[in-house]
């Protein structure tokens, strides 16, 4: 087996080769295990506000059961779109537990991108924070929805503190448009309601959907990836399996910057964590990094933590993060986008604990792959396959690679998705022979360790070579003046394309002299950058991934 799999023989002790699959049929009968056996424990803290396991079994039925009483029935949709809030796992919970299909949804969504996740999805219900309600109603005559939650951010934070959060929301930081949506009801109205309702809690089959997913939107039209039960059930195994053994059940305090609904912090954060008894810190803003950074300093200090590379790297650069309080934090995990060498060792000078990086898309619920903490770990690896989960290195032409050979990164596994929902073309061109196909160009060396080099369709070709976006931007974002980068290639009569660099200071005295010089130092001259260009801030998605698109699209109207 060692010789299929090479990773194993650099597996942490105690990791398993396999999860069991099959050990729960489903996410309801796992979660309703954690909520006995964790009944005082805090589940989830936001705004200083906890909800115990006890509180989330209580209220997510409650939750159920409403919408139920409002003519939903298992296998409809439901729509949560919100930040951070103790809302969003009472609601994910409770629709789960009356066998209604989550459909996460980005809140800063634009009304034309909502329509068409909503249109697509076919959703009948939705749980909106109040800050995107006037978004809605440009739209839901449009869609299915019939049955509408609105909920202003502090309503599940008590009387006096959710009263005053909202008042400075609404009138100070003005962030609520006016809006004027029918027949709507608050979040506790609708617990309300649903405490005078019994739930028949609906446990589903391993291959029901529960989630659908969406995801492509930087890249051409959104696609609902449809996890199932088990998909979720396995990748929360095979989290546990990897990293479990680290952490101490009843004990944990865990800091969640990444929203819920990003299938990263969903999985981890919603999911997995639960089954220690874990302690979730949810941040509604992120981009606040005082605020971020003050959780470190609490009563209850942070012992792990997730992220991603652009939130480190504006943490290791921020002046207070310095002198917060790492004492218990035992490691961080990095997914989303690729975690680069500088950030990674920044944080690790800082906090002492090591920033370790994940690997996987949302078709598979989402982590294939892992770095180990117990030493081995190679930093600007995305580590080894998790259990039960295969990778391997293919060309063009389909066929598997050696070791140290690089080409397209594919997926096997029990948290591969089920598939697109109502794209079967799609789904047939992204799973082959049960292999997801990633898009992802990568290698792996001796020890079954893997490397990203980049992504194929941001692959730069300069005069027949290959140049890779993640390899320049690793480069000069290991320079001191230089805070944040992206690379894109854009055409060249001479050579196809060159490399261009996009660059934001954190030292102002810098020049362009400076970069070129120093990429002539770090860098084979067809990887050089032709192009420079400062500015003060790049695009990006809302969990903080450079968006390269964007970058090209620039250009492209030049």
């Amino acid at each position: 087996m060692s010789e299929e799999r090479p990773w194993l023989k650099n597996y942490p002790k105690g990791v398993p080769a396999n999860i069991d699959a099959e050990k729960f049929l489903n996410v309801v009968e796992m979660l309703e295990g954690c909520f006995k056996k964790y009944n005082d424990l805090v589940a989830f803290s936001n705004m200083g506000k906890d909800l115990t396991y006890g509180q989330l079994d209580t209220l997510s039925k409650q939750f159920g059961a409403y919408l139920i009483y409002r003519g939903l029935q298992p296998g409809d949709k439901i729509a949560l779109m919100m930040p951070n809030l103790l809302q969003y796992p009472i609601a994910l919970f409770g629709a789960l537990r009356a066998g209604i299909i989550v459909v996460n949804t980005n809140p800063l969504y634009t009304p034309r991108e909502m329509k068409h996740q909503f249109t697509d999805a076919g959703v009948k219900a939705i749980v909106i924070a109040e800050n995107y309600a006037a978004n809605l109603e440009k739209i839901i005559d449009t869609t299915s929805i019939k049955t509408v939650i609105v909920t202003p951010l502090g309503e599940m934070l008590g009387a006096v503190k959710g009263l005053v959060t909202n008042l400075v929301v609404k009138y100070v930081k003005k962030m609520i448009p006016k809006y004027d949506l029918k027949n709507i009801v608050s979040f506790k109205q609708a617990l309300s309601e649903g405490k005078t309702q019994e739930l028949d809690v609906h446990y589903g089959q391993p291959n029901d959907t529960i989630l659908i997913q969406y995801t492509g939107g930087t890249t051409g039209v959104a696609k609902g990836a449809e996890l199932t039960n088990r998909n979720l059930v396995s990748n929360m195994q095979q989290v546990g399996g990897f990293l479990f053994q680290f952490l101490e059940e009843g004990k944990e305090v865990a800091l969640s910057p990444l929203p819920m609904y990003h299938i990263f912090a969903f999985t981890v954060h919603a999911l997995a964590l639960l089954s220690v008894g874990t302690k979730n810190v949810l941040v509604t803003n992120p981009r606040d990094l005082p605020s971020v950074i003050k959780e470190f300093n609490k009563k209850e200090p942070i012992t792990l933590m997730t992220g991603v590379n652009t939130l480190f790297n504006a943490l290791t650069s921020h002046p207070d993060f310095a002198t917060a309080n790492f004492a218990s934090l035992k490691f961080a995990v990095g997914g989303g986008m690729a975690v680069q060498r500088p950030v990674a060792e920044r944080f690790e000078k800082i906090t002492g604990a090591k920033l370790i990086e994940g690997y996987g898309m949302t078709e598979s619920s989402p982590v294939a792959s892992c770095n180990p903490i117990d030493g081995t770990d190679k930093i600007g690896s995305i580590g080894m396959p998790l259990p039960s989960t295969e990778l391997r290195i293919i060309d063009e032409d389909g066929n598997v690679l050696a070791q140290g050979q690089v080409g397209e990164i594919q997926i096997k596994g029990p948290q591969v998705m089920k598939g697109y929902y109502n794209r079967p073309e799609a789904t047939a061109e992204t799973i082959k022979n049960g292999w997801l196909c990633t898009g992802d160009i990568g290698q792996m060396d001796e020890n079954g360790f893997f490397k990203i080099v980049d992504r194929k369709k941001d692959m730069i070709l300069v005069s027949g070579f290959n140049v890779y976006p993640n390899e320049i931007e690793e480069v000069l974002a290991s320079h001191p003046k230089i805070s944040e980068v992206a690379a894109i290639g854009v055409p060249d009569p001479k050579s196809t394309e060159a490399v261009k660099v996009f660059i934001v200071k954190s030292d102002k005295s810098l020049t362009k002299e400076e970069v070129k010089a120093f990429c002539a130092e770090n860098m084979t001259g067809y990887k050089k950058p032709k192009h420079i260009a400062f500015r003060e801030e790049l695009p990006k998605t809302n969990v903080g991934k450079i968006l390269r698109r964007a970058l090209k699209e620039e250009e492209a109207k030049k």
